[in-house]
């Protein structure tokens, strides 16, 4: 499997091109802020064609990107209905307080074509069999994405803002959530295989296994006291 991952934009958010293998058709996943250049330099490094955006959630500097990297490869993108809204309208996911700061001079809107995930789906797109699984806390339409274990890779799973290295996303934002959060990691998380690998893991590749061992966030979901963990804020 290839999966070519960087950061893109003033907020860093990890974009991925994920594909079988070089030379194949792919995925790509949360086209963020400025991450034009970064998508197209993987499609030409490893000679891939697209077929879909998928995004995690609708925050802006998740998809920021998506109307011209849809556009240019007349490409669908999915994204749970109920972070839709932020495509077009980003200020209400993220606040006036920080509207004015960080939308700057962004275009924003929908690309044309507009596919919705939904809770469980299965995405067969470019060879991959993306599992699909709903995970409310940091947006009330966050999802995160698995790819199950084969001969050559373990399991991948792409957190989007529910889980990172050693941390969970902010639930401070319009829609954010503790108590949905917490339900999230454990409904969703908990049940990984330990092998499992996490992304992002920020500088680093992480597994749940290790992020159960370490993670302080998932340790208190994991011992039934997600409701006393410590409020993750900016």
């Amino acid at each position: 499997m290839l999966i070519a991952g960087f950061p893109a934009g003033a907020w860093g958010t990890n974009c991925y091109v994920v594909a079988p293998a070089a030379g194949e058709e792919c995925v790509i996943i949360d086209p963020g802020h400025q991450a034009t250049e970064g998508v197209e330099d993987a499609l030409k490094k490893h000679r891939l064609k697209p077929v879909a955006v998928v995004l995690t959630h609708g925050h802006i500097d998740h998809v920021a990107s998506v109307v011209p990297v849809c556009g240019a490869h007349d490409v669908p993108a999915w994204i749970h209905p109920d972070d839709r809204y932020m495509m077009s309208d980003p200020e209400k996911g993220i606040g006036r307080s920080f509207g004015a700061q960080l939308l700057g001079e962004l275009t924003v809107g929908e690309p044309s074509d507009v596919k919705e995930l939904t809770d469980g789906a299965r995405l067969k797109l470019a060879g991959l069999d993306f599992s699909v699984a709903h995970a409310p806390g940091h947006t009330k339409g966050s999802v995160t994405f698995q790819l199950p274990e084969s001969a050559e890779v373990p399991s991948v799973f792409f957190s989007g803002d529910l889980l990172f290295a050693g941390s969970i996303g902010r639930t401070d934002l319009p829609g954010g959530s503790q108590a949905e959060m917490f339900e999230s990691l454990a409904r969703v998380c908990l049940p990984l295989d330990d092998s499992t690998v996490v992304l992002p893991g920020h500088n680093e590749h992480t597994t749940i296994g290790r992020e159960r061992a370490t993670n302080p966030y998932l340790r208190q979901v994991a011992a039934g006291q997600g409701a006393d963990a410590p409020r993750r804020g900016m």
